[in-house]
């Protein structure tokens, strides 16, 4: 059984001040409820709305209890994550989205599920308040990283979950500037789980990802967690060389039989042949590109966040 002495709790927040002064009291009563010290790290990732001054309020009636971190610029909710993860101390970190769709009393149960010892303690939201299309294409990246990862969790799209602190340490000194903080996670944690938490319906605002988001989203992942597409690139490749291979030895079987005048001396087929070619040629590029990228962004080693100021921090008084 795992002793906890700190709570930290990472909320990345992005125009979300409909949401806000509900998510703030019910997390203080949540982590209240655990009988622990804790704090709430609100990172808000250059929002266009009222919710940095929600933030910094907040933070200067809960000293202590709520830290606000504030982004010069929006990076995006996994840097705003590995920004929360900086900032955190506790000796156990839950992850929670600012949207409510995930309720914060359900933190309690992730913290008791840790104690018991496991590194990442995963969530699989039941009876899911979102779109067909979301619900469809999380099933299926669901089933791409178990075969990648060969970590069996079933919902790598909930941020509600836990990290002992050695997983979130490892994290940060990892320099990906393309990743997805569950399946990092999981690759350095020896033990896992993972347990049903509600999910509600969005109380207010709109969702922050937009079908071209998921998109970009699916490449991220994809990317960063296995080389498998490129291996799918070359045996693509040479299904295509077999058929292109084939296919002209049945044009010349053709030619020998109906003569050359029967598909126009043959110029139309050549192009239908070509075209094949330069597709499959341009969708080689374009993955290779995709990993080249990557690998470019982080050779220039640049910083993945800029933190602008941080409010509520205050060593010498105690929860």
């Amino acid at each position: 059984m795992s002793i906890f002495n700190l709570l930290s709790v990472v909320i990345p927040v992005f125009n979300e001040d409909d949401n806000l002064n509900e998510l703030i009291p019910r997390c203080l009563s949540a982590c209240d409820s655990i009988g622990i010290k804790y704090e709430i790290i609100l990172i808000d990732d250059g929002s266009k709305d009222s919710s940095p001054e929600i933030i910094g309020r907040a933070s200067e009636n809960h000293p202590g209890k709520i830290i606000g971190v504030f982004l010069n610029r929006n990076y995006g909710q996994h840097a705003a994550v590995m920004a929360g993860f900086k900032e955190s101390r506790g000796d156990i970190v839950v992850t929670l989205d600012a949207d409510l769709q995930n309720p914060p009393e359900e933190i309690p149960r992730l913290v008791e599920t840790a104690r018991q010892g496991y590194d990442v303690v995963g969530t699989v939201r039941k009876d899911r308040e979102d779109s067909l299309f979301r619900r469809i294409s999380s099933a299926i990246i669901n089933k791409a990283v178990q075969k990648s990862t060969g970590v069996m969790m079933h919902d790598y799209g909930c941020m509600l979950r836990a990290y002992q602190r050695n997983i979130v340490d490892t994290v940060l000194e990892c320099d990906e500037r393309s990743t997805f903080i569950p399946i990092l996670a999981n690759n350095y944690a020896h033990t896992t789980t993972e347990i049903e938490v509600r999910h509600e319906a969005r109380r207010g605002g709109v969702t922050k990802y937009s079908f071209s988001k998921l998109i970009n989203l699916m490449f991220d992942l994809f990317t960063s967690m296995t080389t498998f597409p490129l291996r799918m690139l070359s045996i693509i490749g040479l299904g295509i060389a077999i058929l292109g291979i084939g296919f002209g030895l049945f044009l010349l079987l053709l030619r020998i039989i109906l003569g050359s005048a029967w598909a126009g001396e043959g110029v139309f087929t050549l192009f239908a042949i070509l075209f094949i070619f330069i597709g499959a040629q341009f969708m080689g590029m374009g993955l290779l590109g995709e990993y080249i990228g990557r690998i470019y962004n982080n050779v220039r080693s640049r910083p993945f966040f800029l933190i602008k100021r941080v409010s509520g921090r205050n060593i010498n008084k105690g929860n």
